[in-house]
């Protein structure tokens, strides 16, 4: 290999044989029934399509959500595809993934796209929908104070090899008052306003639910104002209850940073933002705990750079993923290219965040698509610059991005 061209080929190769790891998703097993979203009518009705129905569409958000589940899909396919040109990353999304599942991208209504997803067996799809999207595994996002979920998980036959649950502690970080009776009404000692014993047992209430899921690291989504420490009872939760929980179980905690949520109430899910965070909050957490390890990423643009350069020195920090308002090519480009200048190979470039399973496959063919002339040209400079590049050196650095990296840091390898 000794062109850009060269080089282009092979890493397209490399990425498409190697098999993804996605480190976040909204997804589940067959066994949580309707908690896992799929089909038409779910793509469709995504939020990130509503936001744009009702750019487009005269359409009142009170109308909207009077609409059943087929009603509201018909209106948006009809908005955004038939009258429109669905040319936004979200609507080209559905485009993409009808095309790779053989339907018409074209048509004027939804009637074979249905009948098409009515005729799936769930268990027949997932593994046809994993080879299309070029993956080996999801990473759930896994909530035990979701009441249907946590039926699921006392029920027990929720495993499944392709899966992988991660312990999701937004409602026990973020809404403590409300959620302190769940946990008192299960036999812990907590109280909503906190209390000597209310640490101790919300670390005891993570284990065992820890042990129970056998997540690959706990997570929470926080607002862009998060600060830490501060004088409230999530930084007594995270200081005294998670953070010791996370080192018994020699487990990762994943730090997304930077929502801002409903901005605009009528809309719903699609009426929340991004804000700029401080980050030296992820500063203390690195510097203070390291025997702590934090997944990081965080929705502004603005604060990319300076999560590089806490990684740079932090070993206990690892980046991941453009989440959210960052997933659009022209961003990804941007963050990739700067992670791989100041981080090496050190991080990982992406998750899908799908919250409907068929989205992986457009959100990874985009991935590889954006990914293959940056890669490439990182490889044709560092060539011209004196150092050989072989399809072995290729193929070790995408296996540690899209794999290797998220094994070391979760210890799944060692496991």
């Amino acid at each position: 290999m000794s062109t850009s061209i060269d080089f282009a080929t092979e890493v397209e190769q490399v990425l498409e044989s190697t098999p993804f790891i996605d480190v976040h998703t909204h997804l589940f097993t067959p066994a949580f029934g309707g908690l896992g979203l799929w089909g038409i009518d779910e793509l469709l009705t995504y939020h990130y399509l509503e936001a744009e129905l009702f750019r487009f569409s005269p359409v009142e958000p009170e109308h909207y959500w009077s609409l059943d589940k087929r009603q509201q899909a018909d209106l948006v396919w009809r908005t955004l595809f038939v009258d429109n040109t669905p040319l936004s990353e979200a609507a080209r999304g559905v485009i993409a993934v009808l095309q790779a599942l053989g339907l018409d991208t074209e048509a004027t209504t939804l009637d074979s796209a249905r009948e098409y997803f009515r005729g799936r067996n769930l268990r027949d799809h997932i593994p046809d929908v994993f080879r299309l999207a070029g993956m080996s595994h999801a990473v759930m996002t896994n909530d035990p104070l979701d009441p249907a979920e946590a039926a699921c998980w006392m029920r027990g036959n929720t495993e499944d090899p392709r899966y992988i649950p991660a312990l999701r502690l937004d409602r026990i970080l973020n809404q403590w008052a409300a959620h302190a009776p769940v946990l008192a009404s299960q036999g812990y000692a907590v109280e909503p306003g906190g209390g000597s014993r209310t640490p101790g047992e919300v670390r005891r209430f993570v284990v065992d639910w820890a042990r129970r899921m056998k997540p690959a690291y706990m997570a929470v989504s926080l607002e862009d104002t998060f600060r830490f420490p501060a004088e409230d009872v999530r930084t007594v939760l995270l200081q005294d209850s998670i953070l010791p929980a996370c080192r018994e179980l020699d487990m990762p905690l994943s730090l997304m940073i930077g929502v801002r949520r409903q901005v605009n109430p009528a809309i719903h899910l699609a009426g929340d933002a991004s804000g700029q965070a401080d980050l030296r909050a992820v500063e203390i957490l690195c510097r203070d705990f390291p025997q702590n390890r934090f997944l990081v990423s965080v929705l502004s643009r603005e604060n990319q750079h300076e999560l590089c350069v806490y990684a740079r020195k932090f070993r206990n920090l690892l980046p991941f993923g453009c989440w959210w308002f960052l997933n659009n090519p022209s961003i990804v480009e941007e963050i990739t290219r700067e992670r791989l200048e100041m981080l090496g190979v050190s991080f990982i470039p992406q998750h899908s965040d799908a919250r409907v399973f068929e989205q992986i496959i457009y959100k990874w063919r985009n991935t590889r698509r954006t990914l293959t002339p940056i890669l490439a040209n990182s490889y044709a400079r560092l060539h011209d610059d004196g150092r050989q590049v072989t399809r072995q050196t290729i193929e070790r650095d995408v296996n540690l991005l899209f794999r290797g990296n998220f094994d070391r840091f979760t210890r799944r390898a060692s496991a």
